[in-house]
């Protein structure tokens, strides 16, 4: 199915619903689908051809929806660039995707305006605001006359960074339309859901895995374009949201803020999360503070969409799991040589299927690694067990593994066992070198407000429930992490440093 076709044909059943709702700003879905082909107009006008690059610099607002969708109808790539990039890396990743037009928010004019005289591959900048109701103004309302194939590539996202330069991660029609179809089916959205968009539109959470199948329903998006908790459960009662997608730590805030009044969110009944592991104790406070919204965890990466499920019904019983295979993909866990494992053994998940990425743009050797398994067989990168029942639970990233004294230790399993302890809100295992075994763990920890621990408590605590060579040789207290904008807490950031000098040995 083409991108532009789920507009296209929710429009045609909800002319006059309203499509977009920002800032109490209400726009249907006759509105959205013609500014959508006015703006694909306009790229033709350009003189952009199928498969050339279009570039977004935007918090979430309607006229990422315009781009979005207009970008899809007229055969452009649309290249979702993240907001927090320094100059520096905002000028890699439009010169990597080869950029040529690139629309952006006038917040970030002063960061586009830095990045101008080292992007030569771009030709025109147009500004959110008047400069873009101009650029689209006075261009045809019809649907653009376009070949395209749903095989065709229309949107490219970046990694979030968590090992090194983000990756732009190239998708077409078809794979995109795959991980739509399986949120609105395995999540429940319909038509007369409220979908609240509170994670940034560049990445594929917010863009693809809710907004899309939130229109291809025929449903009614809210976005919020800065997040605060405020602001979220006043976004709740003025629009009527129902459903939205969270990182967990957002979850986190909403159960914890001083401010929270379960009458705010009388309307809120789904919602979805990922991007990282949710505490038990989030998810516990979630089901005693608000217990007519029902959680569903999802899996998956960029590079992939959505390839596995925990419904809410399989809650509190299945804490830990991420579920089990979607509806509508292959998945499996297999051991380095391709071979399935065994019911509780460890190996890497694969996917393969129509919801895969074409490509790392630019990449072909990180590609063909992606790829490298065979049979249409991609890595996720992710280790992980299966049961007897088919569910899957992630034990962590393959490369964030420790070797201590020639034991596979696995970060996730700790931070596990540091969940454990009441004081603990999020916290981050890494490995750090250590002359006698290699490396050893090294423990991160942010505390819950208005708690305290020491190192020595923390220690104890994880005495009684990890062998030795498994618990934390480094305790440091922090009072914030690094990371992504879909949450991941960024080790690379905290782990470099310790192991700079082992680096300069080699």
């Amino acid at each position: 199915m083409l991108t532009g076709d789920m507009l296209r044909r929710a429009t045609a059943r909800f002319p006059d619903k309203t499509a977009i709702i920002w800032e109490g700003r209400h726009t249907t879905y006759t509105d959205l689908n013609a500014q959508a082909n006015r703006f694909a107009h306009a790229l033709a006008g350009l003189g952009l051809k199928k498969g050339e690059k279009v570039g977004i610099i935007s918090r979430n607002r309607t006229e990422y929806g315009i781009v979005f969708f207009g970008a899809a109808k007229s055969g452009c790539v649309l290249v979702n660039v993240s907001v927090l990039y320094a100059p520096d890396e905002l000028q890699y990743v439009l010169d990597k995707a080869d950029v040529q037009v690139l629309i952006y928010e006038d917040l970030f004019a002063e960061k586009v305006e830095a990045v101008k005289p080292n992007c030569p591959k771009i030709e025109t900048y147009i500004p959110i605001g008047q400069p873009f109701d101009d650029f689209i103004a006075g261009h045809a309302v019809d649907e653009p006359d376009v070949e395209l194939d749903e095989r065709d590539p229309f949107s490219m996202t970046y990694t979030g960074g968590t090992t090194g330069l983000p990756k732009g991660v190239l998708a077409s029609h078809r794979a995109r339309a795959v991980t739509a179809h399986t949120v609105m089916v395995e999540e429940k959205i319909d038509e007369r859901d409220v979908v609240g968009i509170v994670t940034p539109m560049f990445h594929i959470a917010a863009l693809n895995i809710m907004f899309q199948p939130a229109i291809l329903a025929g449903a009614t998006v809210t976005l919020l374009s800065k997040w605060e908790p405020a602001d979220f459960a006043k976004m709740v009662r003025d629009t009527g949201m129902t459903a939205n997608f969270m990182v967990p730590t957002q979850a986190g805030m909403v159960v914890q803020d001083p401010g929270f009044d379960p009458a705010d969110y009388a309307t809120w009944r789904k919602v979805s999360f990922a991007g990282a592991p949710m505490p038990d104790w989030v998810q516990r406070d979630f089901f005693e503070k608000l217990p007519k919204v029902k959680l569903t965890q999802i899996y998956g990466q960029s590079e992939m969409g959505v390839i596995a499920v925990l419904p809410h019904w399989h809650l509190p019983e299945r804490l830990g799991s991420v579920g089990r295979p979607a509806y509508n993909v292959d998945i499996a866990c297999v051991d380095p040589d391709g071979t399935p494992i065994k019911p509780g053994e460890i190996g890497e998940i694969v996917s393969r299927g129509d919801n895969l990425m074409t490509e790392y743009y630019g990449e072909p050797e990180q590609t063909a690694n992606f790829f490298s398994l065979g049979g249409g067989w991609a890595w996720s990168g992710d280790l992980a067990t299966v049961d007897e029942d088919g569910f899957y639970t992630l034990i962590d990233r393959s490369k964030d593994m420790i070797i201590s004294g020639g034991e596979n230790v696995y970060p996730k399993e700790i931070e596990d066992a540091l969940y454990e302890h009441d004081a603990v809100a999020e916290c981050a295992v890494f490995g750090i070198p250590e002359d006698k075994f290699g490396e050893v763990p090294a423990a991160y920890i942010l505390l819950k407000n208005g708690m305290t621990a020491t190192e020595d408590e923390i220690v104890e605590h994880c005495a009684t429930r990890l062998a030795r060579f498994k618990r934390p040789r480094l305790v440091k207290f922090v009072d914030d992490f690094p990371k992504t904008p879909i949450g991941k807490i960024q080790k690379n950031f905290l782990k470099d440093p310790y192991w700079a000098d082992q680096e300069k040995k080699i």
